[in-house]
């Protein structure tokens, strides 16, 4: 499924799954389940929501990672059982945080999960790495997660964790605006109209609960993801509307100030984001040492499917756990900090 020649890696795309929309519905709905040995717990926030959190339970001496999902994903997101499984079979632990509103705990607060949002990260983060005081830290996030997960390290900066040893970003959005407009146009309006169905009616329950908290008429009229972030999302939230809030939460204005090792693994077909968005991400990552680009040619969005249709394997997943392993000899060597 992949070498590394010339110090690179290399993924061979599956033969019978030809494009990128066939890597990301396949990726999505034929890959079977992983049997988990998971706890659930919810964490009650600071404003008086919950974050359920699925973990692999392990002991303090080894690893941890702290997973987050994409846009309404959730625990039986097929990537989220790929990368919990990788930590069980290793022994590791693992944990996921699950948005608001993307489990069983209510969300009750008069706000959603978004792009931007990191304090949710920043305190579960805290709450978990005090309870592992020891524990060394691998981060991934995928898809929005992805985004909110390079945006937090890069608030981070120089202050970042030092408990931290590496990070992944899987399929990252980097530019919200360009992926938002990329998805309402062509065979992409299947994922943008997926994603609107789940945010409507979440907006709608929300409503109930706050008349006042956005405008119902204009919810209505919205027909892609990016009216939603422009009547609910960036109102919400505090931004004057969605280009507002995609400026100010696209991970690319962040990733210069990203001091963890981070993998930054894309395809260039990806078909929730433009490819120049790359070529762009390329330039910031050629000044800062602390960013590896991987960027494939092929693999849709979340997928890098590879094997053959009997034996499927899923690239990005064991890519992930490669790099943390080489992040984490490095350091042990005392060869990056």
């Amino acid at each position: 499924m992949s070498r590394r020649a010339g110090g690179e890696y290399r993924y061979r795309p599956a033969w019978w799954l030809p494009g990128a929309h066939a890597q990301t519905l396949w990726a999505k709905f034929a890959r079977p389940a992983h049997r988990l040995l998971l706890t659930t717990e919810c964490l009650r926030t600071p404003d008086g929501d919950g974050l359920e959190i699925h973990s692999v339970p392990a002991s303090a001496d080894v690893p941890r990672v702290l997973l987050l999902h994409g846009l309404e994903g959730s625990v039986r997101s097929h990537y989220v059982g790929g990368i919990l499984a990788q930590s069980q079979e290793r022994g590791w632990g693992g944990s996921l945080v699950v948005f608001r509103g993307c489990g069983a705990a209510d969300n009750v607060a008069r706000r959603f999960y978004h792009s931007g949002e990191t304090s949710d990260l920043a305190f579960a983060f805290a709450t978990l790495s005090a309870r592992w005081p020891e524990t060394r830290w691998l981060l991934v996030g995928v898809s929005l997660g992805a985004n909110v997960l390079l945006k937090w390290l890069g608030e981070c900066g120089d202050a970042v964790d030092r408990r931290i040893m590496a990070a992944a970003a899987i399929s990252a959005p980097f530019d919200l605006e360009a992926g938002a407009r990329k998805i309402s146009r062509g065979f992409a309006r299947v994922y943008d109209r997926n994603f609107l169905r789940s945010l409507r009616r979440k907006a709608l329950a929300k409503l109930s609960r706050y008349p006042d908290l956005f405008d119902r008429a204009r919810l209505a009229r919205a027909r892609t993801v990016f009216e939603f972030d422009d009547a609910v999302t960036g109102p919400v939230h505090g931004f004057a509307d969605a280009r507002d809030y995609y400026d100010r939460s696209s991970a690319l204005r962040y990733l210069s100030k990203v001091r963890v090792r981070t993998l930054l693994l894309s395809s260039v077909d990806d078909p929730f984001l433009p490819a120049e968005v790359l070529t762009r991400v390329r330039t910031v990552a050629a000044e800062n040492s602390a960013l590896n680009v991987e960027f494939h040619p092929h693999g849709g969005h979340v997928g890098f499917v590879g094997g053959a249709p009997w034996r499927p394997s899923y690239y990005a997943e064991s890519r992930v756990f490669e790099f943390f392993d080489e992040a984490m000899e490095e350091k042990a060597a005392g060869g990056y900090d």
